[in-house]
C-alpha cells in the first residue's frame, strides 16, 4: 500500500508540478518535427510507455509524432450502433464517473463533486437531473471524436484554463479539476429537440482541439471569440474533430436518458458502441 502511495505521489509530482502550460506548448511544437530520426525515435519511446496500438491505423508510416497522435483508422474499424434510441460513445475511452446528475452536481471521482455551472461556465438548467458519462482517452488511444447521434451543432464555447493531468491520480487530489482545465463545450440538438452536450477537456500536453465545423484551432494560444455560433448537421458516427493527444470528454444528456447496459466505471469502450439510451 505504501509503495502504491509513493508511486502515485511520484506520478502526480512529475505530471503536475512542472510548468504545465510551457511544457504543453513545447510538446505541441516538438511533435510536429518531421526531420529524421526524431519522429521514429519519439514514436518508439511513446510505445514503450503507453498502450499505443497502430494495427488499426489507416497509415503505418508517419512523418511526425503529431501525425501519429491524430491518425485516422481503417474504414470499418469502428462499427456504429444504428439503434434510433441509442446515443453512441463519441470516442474510444475508459469510462470514468457516470450516472445521474443530482440537481446540477456530478462527480469527477468518488468523493469529489463539482457543479455543472462551473464546468459549462453558464446556467445548467437543460441538464439538471440528467445523465452524464466521463470518457477518459489514454495517450495511446484513437484521438478523434464523433457525433453521438444525428444532430445539429448549435454552439461551441471555448473556456481557457489550466492543463492539469486528468488521470485518476490527479482526479483524487485536485478538486473541481475539470472546471479548472481548458475545455471546449459543444452543444448539439437532436431531431427530438433534446440537447446533448460534449465537453472536451484538455490536459497537460493536450491543449489543442480541432473541430471540422469551425475554422479555428482551439488551444492555449486561441484569443478569438469564446462563444461561436454554429449550424452544422451531423449524422451518428460522423467525425466531429480530434484532440492532439489523450484527454477527456464528458457527455451530458437531459432527463429521459439512462446508461446503456454494461456502461460502468472502469470499462473500456470504443467509438460507436452504445453509451446512453433514450427511455
Amino acid at each position: 500500500m505504501l509503495r502504491v502511495f509513493q508511486q502515485e505521489d511520484i506520478n502526480f509530482l512529475l505530471t503536475n508540478r512542472l510548468p504545465r502550460r510551457l511544457l504543453t506548448q513545447f510538446i505541441g511544437w516538438f511533435s510536429r518535427i518531421e526531420q529524421a530520426p526524431i519522429p521514429t525515435l519519439s514514436i518508439s519511446l511513446w510505445r514503450l510507455f503507453s498502450d499505443l496500438d497502430l494495427s488499426e491505423a489507416r497509415k503505418t508510416r508517419f512523418r511526425s509524432m503529431h501525425e501519429c497522435f491524430t491518425r485516422e483508422l481503417k474504414a470499418g474499424a469502428r462499427p456504429v450502433d444504428s439503434g434510433p434510441s441509442v446515443l453512441i460513445s463519441p470516442c474510444d475511452a475508459i469510462v470514468g464517473a457516470c450516472g445521474t446528475i443530482v440537481g446540477s452536481e456530478l462527480l469527477q471521482i468518488k468523493g469529489f463533486p463539482y457543479a455543472l455551472e462551473d464546468l459549462l461556465g453558464r446556467p445548467a438548467d437543460v441538464h439538471r437531473n440528467g445523465r452524464y458519462v466521463t470518457l477518459r482517452l489514454t495517450s495511446g488511444m484513437y484521438h478523434h471524436f464523433h457525433a453521438p447521434h444525428d444532430c445539429r451543432v448549435e454552439l461551441v464555447t471555448y473556456i481557457s484554463g489550466d492543463t492539469w493531468n486528468v488521470n485518476p491520480i490527479a482526479l483524487k487530489r485536485v478538486e473541481r479539476l475539470f472546471c479548472k482545465n481548458e475545455r471546449v463545450v459543444v452543444d448539439t440538438r437532436l431531431a427530438s429537440g433534446q440537447q446533448i452536450s460534449l465537453v472536451a477537456v484538455a490536459a497537460i500536453l493536450v491543449a489543442s482541439v480541432r473541430l471540422h465545423f469551425i475554422d479555428v484551432v482551439l488551444n492555449l494560444r486561441h484569443r478569438g471569440a469564446n462563444v461561436i455560433s454554429c449550424d452544422a448537421a451531423m449524422v451518428k458516427g460522423q467525425e466531429m474533430g480530434w484532440f492532439e493527444h489523450g484527454s477527456t470528454i464528458i457527455v451530458l444528456a437531459p432527463e429521459g436518458f439512462a446508461l446503456c447496459e454494461g456502461v460502468c466505471e472502469g470499462r473500456t469502450i470504443r467509438m460507436g458502441e452504445p453509451l446512453l439510451q433514450m427511455t
